[in-house]
């Protein structure tokens, strides 16, 4: 990106001013060094969001951007509904909540290495990953309904986990104003055989080492100390998310004329949220972010028997739950007043800073866990939401390392066994029912999630407190 373009107003704070049909300004959070590697088509992305009708503040751009579909991932933008606001199905993403959830497991590094080879092969065989993986559940249209409006309570419910485990995920496991009847029966087909799997992409399941803590303090209250092992899942809402994305897109786009809505980007197809067309997108939405909620909860029951199996003396509590890709309800103070928004986070995490009403209690003191997952390979990270991140970018924070090149372009650079050699060459074992996808996944595929992590401690959207090593690999 050129940073003639820009504006800097801290090391790691660039703006955008607003010109031309730009309703308010573009905010990019990043060092230099990030901010020059980002693909132009991000700044492109970042000035169209701020021409829609409705936006309160800024468009904000996280550490980890690169250029999606209509919002930059790591795109964050929120929405007045009172004053015209739109909601973009672009702007949420077709991984409707991908998340990450962090679990404890009270065992250190020489237990996992132990039975390194064994667990490997046992999360393997019991966690279904790759393109089209089915899992052992077979949902009605009862169930299934049923399973859209509930959540990770659906599956708790279900004995999936147990209750303990709602409190440290977010909306406490069911985001509520679900709306089932919107989401299309070939989006519900895809989800029939797909509850409990991982799918593919850049989705996973870790087990790994916490090999640094930066604020000791914080730490201690999430129950992090060095040399703990804590398992993470990364995973979404499956084919069901990428159906409701699709449909919706595709039916803003046509309805846009009809809304006098002028379109930036074709990508960027909306509707208003006081509108018929914006409601049933939210409930479809909320629907498959319920999806998502449930189908971790279910890896997290099934990761459980696998550990109870091979190494009975873990414990498996939740440390947090969080997701990407969503749009929410939440109040904010913009100009000393408080205001309900619509906030877009596509390739985002909320970040609750400390105090914050909806954060657990045990957590509320320290500010929410904020789950930052590197590239395969490189390590991971926990921080903690900021008082800060409030009035920097809607307490929004980074979500991952970012892509840094596409899939295609690294597959033309790495050999898929040859990756899977020299990650266990290091220690880490890798699963995968495809080496293609593991190509695709290559550790210098991405950014450096480390240099992301500074970036936004620095910017103060979030304070840095674990550093975690992957042991462990299971990837779609």
């Amino acid at each position: 990106m050129d940073l003639k373009l820009l504006k800097q107003h801290a090391p790691c704070a660039w703006e955008i001013p607003a010109q031309g049909k730009m309703r308010v300004p573009a905010l990019i959070y990043a060092s230099e060094e990030l901010v020059r590697a980002m693909d132009h088509k991000v700044w492109e992305q970042a000035v169209n969001v701020v021409m829609l009708p409705g936006i309160v503040g800024a468009s904000y751009v996280m550490p980890d951007a690169h250029w999606g579909y209509g919002f930059p991932i790591g795109g964050v933008a929120a929405f007045d509904a009172d004053a015209g606001g739109v909601v973009s199905a672009g702007g949420v993403g077709f991984d409707v909540s991908c998340g990450v959830r962090c679990l404890h497991t009270g065992l250190r590094r020489e237990h996992i290495l132990a039975v390194q080879n064994k667990l490997a092969d046992t999360l393997f065989e019991r966690i279904p990953a790759g393109v089209g993986s089915t899992g052992a559940i077979r949902l009605g249209s009862t169930q299934m309904d049923a399973m859209l409006s509930g959540g990770a309570k659906w599956a708790v419910g279900r004995g999936w986990g147990t209750s303990a485990d709602l409190e440290r995920v977010e909306e406490h496991g069911q985001m509520l104003h679900a709306k089932p009847k919107f989401v299309s029966e070939q989006a519900k087909k895809r989800q029939r055989e797909e509850m409990g799997t991982l799918g593919s992409g850049n989705h996973y399941l870790e087990v790994q080492e916490v090999t640094a803590v930066y604020d000791e303090a914080i730490a201690t209250a999430y129950g992090l100390a060095l040399g703990d092992v804590v398992l993470m899942i990364h995973c979404g809402s499956r084919g069901l998310g990428h159906q409701i994305g699709t449909e919706f897109l595709r039916r803003m786009v046509v309805a846009a004329p009809s809304h006098g809505l002028v379109l930036p980007d074709r990508e960027l197809a909306c509707a208003p949220l006081h509108s018929d067309l914006g409601q049933e997108y939210l409930g479809a939405m909320r629907a498959a972010i319920n999806c998502a909620l449930a189908n971790r909860q279910i890896l997290t029951q099934l990761v459980r028997d696998v550990f109870a199996d091979l190494l009975p003396s873990a414990r498996l509590p939740v440390l947090y739950d969080v997701s990407h890709n969503t749009c929410k309800l939440e109040t904010h103070k913009v100009d000393g007043h408080q205001r309900e928004l619509y906030v877009h986070r596509k390739g985002a995490t909320r970040a609750w800073g400390p105090g914050h009403p909806e954060l657990p209690q045990a957590l509320r003191a320290s500010g929410q866990p904020v789950l930052i997952g590197g590239s395969m390979g490189t390590g991971s990270y926990v921080l903690a939401g900021t008082t800060a991140s409030e009035s920097l970018a809607f307490s929004s924070a980074c979500h991952g390392a970012g892509r840094a090149m596409s899939r295609n372009q690294a597959l033309r650079t790495w050999d898929g066994r040859t990756v899977v050699d020299d990650l266990a060459r290091r220690g880490i074992l890798v699963r995968s029912p495809s080496m293609r996808g593991v190509a695709e996944e290559a550790p210098d595929a991405y950014k450096d999630v480390r240099a992301v992590v500074d970036a936004a401690d620095a910017a103060g959207l979030a304070r840095k407190v674990a550093r975690l090593e992957p042991l462990v690999c299971v990837k779609g």
